[in-house]
This record gives C-alpha cells, structure tokens and sequence, in this order.
C-alpha cells in the first residue's frame, strides 16, 4: 500500500496506470474510518484494477469552527484498516497542499443546494464540491464511490460531474448500519455511552414513518415526523422532510412522485446526526 501526502506523488501514479489502461476506483473520505467506508472499499476493489483512498478533513465544508476542531482524527488507525481492504494508495494530502491559496471557487447548484444541509450549513456544499473537484482532477478515478447516508451529497457530486464533464461514474452505495439500526458515521464516537443508547431511535422512527406513509398524505406526515422526533426529549431536531429523490423538494402527493425519501437531521448532544430512508 502506497501513501502518497503530495499532489504531483498521487497524480504520478493516475497518469501511470492510465497509460495502461487501468480503472481506479476512488473512495474519498475525512477519514475516522468505519465498516460503512470499508463496505465502499471492497466494492471498488472489486469493481476496478485499483483501489484509491483519500483522507482529507476538507475544512471549508465546516461551517461550524467547533466541528471542525472535534472531527476524528487517528490516521495510523485508518491505515491499518485500509490494509485490511487490500487498499493500492492512500492519498492524504495536507491543507496546504490542497489549498496553497486562500479558495475563492463558486458553485451553484440551483434548488438542490438550498434545502435540508444546503439551508441549514450554509457553504457546506460548496466546500464539497471544490473538494471533489480537485480530488477527481488528481486521481482521475474511473468510479467514484459515495454513500447514500448523505444523499444530499450524493446528487450535489452527479451534478458537479455533470456540470464539469468529469468521466466518473458516481457509484451510489447504500447506507451501512449498526445492528441496531444506526446509521454509520465518522460522528459516533463522538456520542457517549448515554447518547449512543438513545441514537438508535433516529431509524426506529424514520421506519415507523415509512409505515405511516400508507395511511397519511404527504402533509399529514411531515407533521406526524416533526412532533414524533420532537416527543424524544435528547433530540433537538434540526428537520424533518419528506423529498423527491431527484432535486430533493418537498411532496405535495404520493402519485406524482417516482420516489420519495424522508430525511432528518438532529443534534443528540454535541453531535449532529443525519439519517434517510425511501418511502416510495
């Protein structure tokens, strides 16, 4: 396993294996590493001739300095389990590699970025898309592998590829829980004992709500989510939607729709925790 810290050192090596014709499948991350990011990895593994992890805590998605300053970090730790992935380059650049120059980069991505995180983190998207941006001119990756946890996420990378003609196949993956339910996350070490009992009942509601949906207009169970989230008193919620899957807008009825996810965010503690599930 290679670890290259350098832009030129990573690029060296894409150029390489593109000059022989081999896919890289990429899987970018901030590291703190769980079995969800290693489920991604096994399957670009799988899928591609290379396996290229990078771990960059990207601090201009961090709208919160507090946030920043607690995100996990443990790069030996990471780097072990990357071995035991069969990992071919882990690509960790510091911030002055990546940002030699203060970032003045603009993305607009229209209604998609103005709803849930978008409304709520204001930059936060535009962060990830420089990031991304930058990562994919790097390792110009064959596939790129996201997790459908942070859906909002997910579209916002289709789009910029879209909008920067990048020849990446953005491979959705779906979320990786716990076995009681929890969604994985880099955040939940963060939780303490009491607070990671209670995190379990994020998914626990969201599936009721699932089941609500057969009973309930649109409207009803947005309202019927709100006041549910809110009767557990450890969660401050920060949203509950209802959306479409393709621009991620609010649901007006059920037959219109080709697909409808429910979304919420919360702080449990200090830790904000964000979660879906398909309702159709």
């Amino acid at each position: 396993m290679k670890v290259f810290n350098t832009i030129a050192q990573m690029q060296e090596f894409s150029a390489d294996a593109r000059r022989q014709g081999k896919a890289i499948g990429f899987v970018p991350t901030m590291g703190a590493l769980h079995q969800g990011h290693l489920d991604l990895m096994r399957q670009a593994k799988k899928e591609n001739t290379y396996l290229v992890v990078s771990i960059f805590v990207n601090p201009i998605q961090f709208n919160n300095p507090e946030d920043l300053e607690k995100y996990p970090r443990d790069l030996n730790r990471d780097l072990d389990l990357l071995k035991t992935v069969a990992c071919d380059v882990v690509f960790a650049p510091t911030v002055s590699e990546m940002y030699p120059e203060t970032v003045t980069e603009k993305h607009d991505f229209g209604a998609l970025e103005q709803v849930m995180e978008g409304a709520t983190r204001p930059g936060h998207f535009n962060g990830v898309a420089v990031v991304v941006k930058k990562l994919f001119e790097i390792v110009q990756p064959l596939r790129a592998y996201f997790g459908e946890k942070d859906y909002q996420q997910l579209l916002v990378i289709k789009k910029l590829v879209q909008k920067e003609h990048f020849p990446v196949q953005v491979i959705p993956c779906a979320i990786i829980r716990e076995p009681d339910g929890l969604a994985m996350s880099s955040r939940n070490t963060r939780l303490n004992a009491e607070e990671r009992a209670l995190a379990p009942r994020i998914y626990q509601i969201l599936r009721e709500a699932k089941q609500q949906a057969a009973f309930l207009s649109p409207d009803a169970l947005q309202k019927w989510g709100e006041a549910r989230f809110r009767e557990e008193k450890s969660f401050d919620l920060v949203y509950f939607q209802l959306a479409d899957d393709t621009e991620l807008q609010p649901v007006n009825d059920w037959k219109s729709q080709s697909g409808v996810l429910a979304f919420v965010a919360l702080q449990l503690g200090s830790v904000r925790l964000i979660d879906n599930i398909r309702i159709i």
